[in-house]
């Protein structure tokens, strides 16, 4: 919406009138509201075409009025493609003030990409993690760093945001930070938040991502076949501190835990479920959605191994966790102990439950969802892909009803 405006001078008693010239007021008119302003200027009623909206007369001080309401009328002009310029809305008070000289001020990207982080690092703890704002300091970073090759500037208003910034700025993210598809389309999604944020608020009336689409594809999600699983239960370690971390990994692989709700989990939050078995009762804590978890023998067994351990005693925790970055780092150790060739990483355990625990052997994938916590069927989609040897499985059964016939 251009927001097209309309002018009127008119004159205008004051208060304190006691005859003799007028004051002229201009009227500013968009979409049927007004706002009004004096210009400094005076002239004789007799003198004034109210029609035309100027003075009447060929003599030198009326053509100079006159010409001087026509800068003033060439000036509102570019008040008004300055609003639009800036992507602002186009009020009567907007263009009075943009032409006065107390426009709005302009919004620059990365002041409130700055603004939106020191927001999110104030609620870390209350519905963000520290995860999470380090992911959105690193777009901060590469956003400054594309701007100052792109623009030779640490900044740009708002309104320089359109389909060509965002295509360029995904271009430096996979060409010059080298970034994977999944990557890039993380940043490009945190300065979509921030664009939705300017829109929401009136800053921005452009959509630039409304022709944008992403082209990048989920990383195909790595687990351990049952195998494997079995390997890992059945080795003996010397060594305290990777029999601690193989339990515990093992513990997720038959309850779908991720590391941090693992972590956090409490003996209070184990209890007897309607089967009258032992389930848990648990909220992600990257969702804060509830999540019950019915509790296989293999993960009670485990539960009951460190049912006496004085730091779980002492804390009222299920299990003793150690650190991400040591548990990641002797999962390595176990992976070479036990002949494992895959990258071993503390999320494989979430990934191994959601396919080769639940799914291969024919859990439904809403069940699957529901005890992983995810509130969408898609988001499990991404964790939980179908075996091939449930493929295998399945046309097994349909070759013997066809070999029958």
């Amino acid at each position: 919406m251009k927001g097209n405006f309309h002018l009127l001078y008119y004159l205008r008693k004051q208060k304190v009138y006691k005859g003799g010239p007028k004051a002229i007021y201009l009227r500013i008119t968009v979409d049927g509201k007004r706002a009004e302003m004096s210009i400094g200027r005076e002239c004789q009623s007799d003198k004034w075409n109210g029609s035309a909206g100027r003075a009447i007369g060929t003599k030198e001080d009326v053509r100079t009025l006159n010409n001087y309401l026509d800068s003033l009328q060439s000036k509102m002009r570019m008040a008004h493609q300055a609003l639009l310029d800036t992507g602002q809305q186009v009020t009567a008070a907007s263009l009075q003030g943009q032409f006065v000289g107390k426009s709005q001020k302009s919004k620059y990207l990365m002041r409130l990409f700055a603004e939106h982080n020191s927001r999110i690092k104030e609620l870390i703890g209350n519905g963000f993690e520290v995860n999470t704002l380090k992911g959105y300091v690193t777009s901060e970073k590469h956003l400054t760093d594309f701007i100052r090759k792109q623009y030779t500037q640490d900044d740009i208003q708002i309104s320089e945001l359109n389909y060509a910034f965002i295509n360029n700025f995904e271009h430096y993210l996979r060409a010059d930070c080298k970034c994977s598809d999944v990557s890039a389309a993380k940043y490009i999604k945190h300065l979509k938040k921030i664009v939705n944020h300017c829109i929401a608020n009136g800053w921005l009336k452009q959509a630039p991502f409304i022709a944008y689409k992403s082209t990048a594809k989920a990383k195909e999600r790595i687990y351990l076949t049952q195998k494997e699983v079995d390997k890992i239960i059945a080795k003996e370690f010397t060594i305290g501190r990777l029999q601690q971390v193989r339990d515990i990994f093992i513990f997720c692989c038959f309850t779908g835990l991720s590391y941090a709700d693992v972590k956090k989990l409490k003996r209070t939050e184990i209890a007897v479920g309607v089967d009258g078995e032992k389930w848990i009762f648990t909220k992600r804590q990257k969702t804060e959605t509830s999540s019950h978890i019915p509790i296989l023998p293999n993960a009670v067994e485990i539960l009951n191994r460190y049912k006496h351990n004085p730091e779980c005693e002492n804390r009222g925790l299920a299990l003793p966790v150690l650190s991400n970055q040591k548990t990641n780092a002797y999962l390595k150790e176990i992976a070479d102990v036990c002949g494992i060739d895959k990258h071993l990483t503390f999320h494989l355990a979430r990934h191994t439950f959601a396919t080769t625990i639940t799914l291969s052997n024919g859990v439904p994938i809403e069940t699957v969802s529901k005890i992983l916590g995810h509130s969408a069927l898609k988001t499990t989609q991404h964790y939980a892909k179908v075996l091939d040897t449930k493929v295998s499985h399945d046309m097994g059964k349909l070759k013997q009803r066809y070999s029958s016939n």
